[in-house]
């Protein structure tokens, strides 16, 4: 990755670590109803995995969503206005904060259900080897749903097909409150259960943008290759709790303040004075993401409410609500 795309990665990183700060900023306004699953400190792992992707590939992510629905194309005042309850909301007020989906870009879609859409992943790389396409499915996960039997059944299914689909654990260490070294009997909950089924499991730092993109391109094209799938697990840590209610004090202070010296902002700021990019150019790509950001929130909170008449469409592919058989 040369200078100006990784100030580019950097700039969507940053547009993201603001969106998630003013879904928190709303929620204690009182404009963010329900629950919200925040994802700052783990922006690089869905940015460096769009980088490497291509515009038609498939995405599926978790609750924990928000960062790969702004990495694939979804704007923050879409994803904004979704969590107000806003019409102008990228789901139209339906989905709110854990089912952000844009299907146009190929964000099909985030899953409240531990390790549900993993199936739904390999089932459209399925559909993409049965139209004979070049596309590619790619289901993030948390370290948790390698504990549930959907994550082994789709890893099991997918080997013997050698379906084009990668599988990304986003490994925070923390399966909502309980650490998941403490239920899981390997040190590496995905990659070391990767070879089970019979496919390459790797390990790779989750908050270096450039590794996250490097890792996924090389597997992206083995998988595109017909050489089937494979697991990458990718270590990071969430900056705040599971959820909003929580306050995470079950962490150690001591690992916190070392994963907050690991930030993905700052290792890709490092990375950019290597290669030559200026202080400037940083702050101006910084500038832009705050703009951006700000007008974002204004332009979400002026949404007008959804209409309840809306309420049953969008059911179906055609847009209505009457049931068939």
């Amino acid at each position: 990755m040369d200078a100006a795309g990784l100030l580019a990665c950097y700039e969507r990183m940053a547009v993201i670590r603001r969106t998630e700060k003013a879904a928190h900023d709303l929620f204690l306004q009182g404009l963010v109803k329900g629950t919200t699953h925040l994802a700052a400190g783990q922006e690089a792992i869905a940015v460096g995995a769009s980088a490497a992707l291509h515009p038609d590939d498939y995405v599926f992510a978790t609750y924990r969503g928000h960062h790969h629905a702004l990495a694939r194309g979804a704007t923050p005042e879409e994803c904004l206005a979704e969590l107000m309850s806003r019409a102008t909301g990228l789901c139209k007020a339906k989905g709110g904060s854990m089912h952000l989906t844009k299907a146009a870009t190929g964000m099909l879609g985030s899953y409240a259900i531990v390790g549900a859409h993993l199936p739904m992943a390999v089932g459209a790389a399925w559909s993409a080897r049965l139209r004979g396409t070049d596309q590619l499915a790619v289901a993030f996960f948390g370290d948790g749903a390698t504990n549930i039997g959907a994550f082994h059944e789709s890893l099991n299914l997918a080997a013997v097909w050698k379906l084009p689909v990668l599988f990304v654990c986003e490994n925070n260490l923390y399966m909502e409150y309980t650490p998941i070294a403490d239920v899981t009997a390997v040190a590496r909950p995905a990659a070391d259960r990767a070879p089970a089924h019979g496919i390459p499991g790797e390990v790779v730092d989750g908050n270096d943008v450039v590794a996250v993109e490097e890792a996924v391109a090389r597997l992206a094209r083995r998988a595109r290759a017909g050489d089937g799938p494979a697991v990458l697990e990718a270590e990071t840590y969430r900056h705040f709790g599971h959820s909003r209610s929580d306050p995470a004090a079950y962490r150690p202070a001591e690992e916190v303040e070392r994963w907050l010296k690991h930030d993905p902002l700052d290792l890709a700021r490092g990375r950019l004075a290597e290669l030559g990019a200026g202080a400037e150019a940083v702050a101006e790509a910084d500038e832009r993401a705050r703009a951006v950001v700000e007008r974002a929130v204004e332009a979400a909170k002026a949404g007008p409410p959804p209409d309840p008449r809306e309420a049953l469409t969008d059911v179906w592919a055609d847009g209505g609500a009457a049931w068939r058989t």
